[in-house]
């Protein structure tokens, strides 16, 4: 039976300051959406797009991550909770960011950059959509060190015992996550977007693909123990992702049939 390593969240002491693996994620992820961005830069001009604009579009989106996905957790997850201790909104030190919260940010973001600059809001969205799958692999990868988000019990071979929960074998669900939620996702829209797709195309697969990993990794996962599971027996992340396929296949369709 495996048995989670059980990581010192923090990578590096630095005297009374300490580097935990969660934020060096969260600096690979920017990472990735610089360097996979200059070279969609360099090998797609047509694209239109400049460093300078990278750069610009990255605050933008860190910006989108940040507060949209600690304000997507206090709306989607603990409302109650945080209209009762409204102080614990800023105390993002303690944990709660949620991915689909972090999703609408960034959209927001985009808008913003687009206003600002002129720039097709759409097109914008296809162009960061697949540089963004890595950083969520560097997310999950962070969720697993720190040993959040396990999964539930099950007795499959690979199953992994968490000492920090219980002594019950449970799926490496943060590992499920990282191989579909990002390296999948990866693959599939980097090689998608390679070639000129109808506007939106690009973001439409970003929505489908997403949603479609996100619903099914769900399976796996323990649910929030403050929520557990929702209506037809489904979590809130999976009642979060139903409408990003649904949005996902209709952009997919009128993309191609705007373009056609």
């Amino acid at each position: 039976m495996l048995i989670h390593p059980q990581f010192d969240p923090i990578a590096v002491h630095l005297g009374p300051l300490a580097v935990r693996w969660y934020g060096l994620m969260y600096l690979l992820a920017f990472s990735f959406v610089l360097i996979l961005g200059r070279y969609r830069i360099k090998t797609r001009p047509d694209l239109g797009w400049t460093v300078a604009e990278l750069d610009d579009v990255l605050f933008y989106g860190v910006l989108g991550v940040v507060l949209g996905g600690r304000l997507g957790y206090v709306l989607f997850y603990q409302p109650a909770h945080f209209l009762s201790h409204p102080m614990e909104i800023f105390a993002v030190w303690q944990g709660g960011m949620a991915f689909h919260g972090g999703f609408l940010g960034v959209l927001a973001a985009m808008w913003a950059f687009a206003r600002k600059t002129g720039k097709n809001w759409l097109a914008i969205t296809d162009f960061i959509a697949p540089l963004v799958p890595l950083g969520l692999a560097a997310g999950r990868l962070g969720n697993f060190i720190n040993g959040e988000l396990w999964g539930r019990p099950t007795d499959v071979p690979w199953a992994m015992i968490f000492p920090e929960v219980d002594n019950l074998p449970r799926h490496p669900s943060q590992l499920y996550q990282f191989a579909l939620e990002g390296l999948a996702l990866f693959a599939l829209l980097w090689l998608f977007s390679r070639k000129p797709r109808p506007t939106g195309a690009v973001s439409g697969l970003f929505l489908l693909g997403y949603g479609t990993f996100r619903f099914l990794a769900e399976f796996t996962r323990e649910p929030d123990s403050f929520l557990g599971l929702l209506s037809l027996g489904l979590s809130m992340g999976q009642w979060l992702s139903l409408p990003m396929i649904v949005a996902g296949i209709f952009m997919l369709r009128w993309a191609h049939r705007k373009a056609g």
